[in-house]
């Protein structure tokens, strides 16, 4: 083996293990439309950044959009509750749950690359409408549609009073977020820590509970 093919060996094995190429496109194009904004992002700099070739990028992605919209997806799923959350039997069971939803969705969204979504959403609101109805596609609408299914398990159990149950899961969401998206996006607020996340969603819980929570039974606090 030649000193320049060591080289190269060594040079592999120090970097580890090939990323595949759908995720080094997705990785490069993310960086790009945060960097460049979706409408001046180029594919060329995005398969310059991906080091594949502009044919190899598009028999992965038919167009820019397609790429914008697998990056969100990918990122919104990180704030995004289970499609499926448990049944709560009593008050105390769905103040735990609400308490984990809350403290989750809290976390995800404040992840870099989240705030990093909602703010090119905000930036390129006229010129791309797409990445803000994407993110709210597949962020908030099935958090929200996951909470209000719940909620409606909840008042068949006589756990929560009858009523509109978006409206309950607007009081829950309300209560939990208040200003604090707003404030992260204008970054004039740092991210709460984790314990932070905990306790502003149990907050939101108890809130929510005090509210739309039938008669009976004790909520431990």
């Amino acid at each position: 083996m030649t000193q320049r093919r060591k080289a190269v060996t060594a040079r592999r094995r120090r970097q580890g293990p090939a990323r595949p190429t759908r995720e080094r496109v997705l990785a490069a194009a993310f960086t790009t439309f945060r960097d460049r904004g979706f409408s001046r992002a180029s594919t060329l700099e995005i398969a310059t950044r991906a080091k594949v070739s502009k044919r190899e990028l598009y028999t992965l992605f038919e167009d820019k959009q397609a790429m914008l919209v697998a990056c969100i997806v990918a990122r919104a799923e990180r704030m995004r509750a289970p499609l499926r959350l448990p049944t709560p039997e009593n008050r105390d069971e769905l103040k735990a749950i609400l308490t984990a939803i809350g403290t989750a969705l809290i976390s995800g969204t404040c992840d870099p690359d989240v705030l990093a979504v909602y703010r090119l959403a905000i930036a390129e609101s006229e010129t791309a409408p797409t990445i803000a109805r994407t993110l709210d596609t597949a962020g908030r609408q099935t958090n929200r549609g996951a909470v209000v299914k719940m909620f409606v398990e909840a008042q068949a159990r006589g756990i929560v009073n009858a009523g509109n149950a978006a409206a309950m899961a607007e009081v829950f969401f309300g209560a939990l977020w208040n200003d604090l998206l707003v404030r992260l996006l204008l970054r004039v607020a740092d991210a709460p820590t984790a314990k932070d996340a905990e306790r502003r969603a149990q907050a939101a819980a108890e809130l929510f509970l005090g509210v739309h929570a039938s008669a009976g039974g004790k909520i431990e606090t």
